[in-house]
């Protein structure tokens, strides 16, 4: 019997030969590169502007001292629920005339004037109910009509958002008239609790309207002139928010956009509308000392009060106003991409585990992900945050 060449001692020799040559290539073998992977995926994504705001009550009246003289007392504290015509203050006169003809004079212009405001915001109230009234009309018509064949839906949707649009305007025109209206009874209330007291009597400070005592602006008894703040009366109820944004971002943010409202202290985030950019910006330094121009952004909460009671005026908040936004979208995540000259690039990982360089064509993108118009597929895995060690054809591995 022939014997095999690989037995006894040539056997030995031959597993050492194996084993050091074994040794050798693991030595001279370059190991993977350990990256950080991410998925390309499929999805709802968004384009937001993320910023800080704060809550204020819509109508908010500072009741004011109506006469030089000593405070005798604040009768409310804050919190405390007032009625129209409710005493909040009591004032000693110094002087006896409370108000000389003069001052009377131009109150009685205020009024006059507050008055023809008051009747041009009721005309515009009405104007702006007929408007909504043949907004609505047009809609129903249309509707009828998107039945039978002789309209299009983008003719019905155009109407529809010029009934939204109606709405909005007679929803605006009813506030402004109503606070012309306010306007006009705190300057009357002004001309009552300014007439003087019979008999050297103390003068009370009544409230112009209904509200919640949000603030105490004289905190005990003494000498105030007159015009000095005494409190601030306002409804907790009408709550709005507003945002100081940077002027770049505001120009991008339309009325009616979507606002998330996150870090109030609810469990939830809650909903909101932008009511108005207000067209007049400002500076504003900011905490680094930065000269920034600064514009208003309003916000309508658009959730029962039930959900957000516990907010008050003067609260900070989160906002996220909706930009752009869509339920499925190709989208990479923004830590895999980086510049190549003009272009956008990312290191995909092949199925042989390499590193693969690719061009990518991005469009809309936020703080996390970014739109893929061209170039990587979904469920391709790329490579988070490359570093100068990654390059085309680097063999590598997943972080765990």
């Amino acid at each position: 019997m022939r014997k095999s060449l690989f037995t006894g001692p040539r056997l030995i020799l031959a597993l050492i030969v194996v084993a050091l040559g074994l040794t050798v290539w693991f030595m001279v073998r370059k190991p993977a590169l350990e990256v950080e992977t991410a998925l390309v995926h499929r999805g709802p994504m968004a384009v937001t502007i993320d910023d800080l705001g704060e809550t204020r009550v819509r109508d908010l009246y500072t009741i004011a001292a109506p006469v030089t003289g000593e405070l005798l007392r604040l009768v409310h504290k804050p919190g405390a629920a007032v009625k129209a015509g409710d005493v909040v203050a009591e004032i000693q006169p110094i002087q006896p005339a409370l108000i000389d003809r003069r001052s009377y004079d131009e109150t009685v212009a205020r009024i006059g004037a507050f008055q023809a405001d008051l009747a041009a915001a009721r005309a515009r109230a009405q104007e702006a109910r007929a408007g909504e009234q043949l907004a609505q009309s047009t809609y129903r018509r249309l509707d009828a009509l998107l039945a039978k064949g002789f309209v299009s839906k983008a003719q019905l949707d155009a109407a529809r958002s010029a009934l939204d649009s109606a709405r909005a305007a007679r929803r605006a025109a009813d506030e402004a008239a109503d606070a012309a209206l306010h306007g006009l009874r705190a300057i009357e209330a002004t001309l009552r609790t300014a007439t003087a007291p019979p008999g050297g009597q103390a003068v009370r400070v009544r409230a112009p309207v209904s509200g919640v005592v949000l603030n105490q602006l004289h905190e005990s008894g003494g000498p105030v002139t007159v015009s000095t703040p005494l409190l601030e009366l306002g409804d907790p109820g009408q709550l709005e928010i507003f945002s100081e944004m940077l002027s770049v971002d505001a120009v991008k943010v339309l009325p009616g956009a979507a606002v998330e409202i996150a870090g109030w202290g609810g469990d939830r985030p809650l909903k909101g509308r932008v009511q108005q950019v207000e067209p007049l910006g400002f500076r504003k330094i900011s905490a680094l000392g930065v000269e920034e121009q600064r514009v208003r952004v309003v916000i309508d909460l658009v959730e029962p009060r039930s959900t957000w009671q516990r907010l008050g005026h003067g609260y900070r908040v989160g906002v996220r106003i909706a930009l752009w936004s869509a339920p499925d979208i190709l989208q990479v995540p923004i830590g895999a991409l980086f510049r190549q000259g003009d272009n956008w690039a990312a290191y995909v990982v092949t199925s042989e585990g390499k590193a693969q360089l690719v061009r990518v064509k991005v469009g809309r993108m936020n703080d996390e992900t970014a739109e893929v118009q061209d170039g990587l597929a979904a469920d391709q895995s790329v490579i988070l945050h490359p570093g100068d060690k990654v390059a085309n054809g680097v063999r590598v591995t997943a972080a765990r």
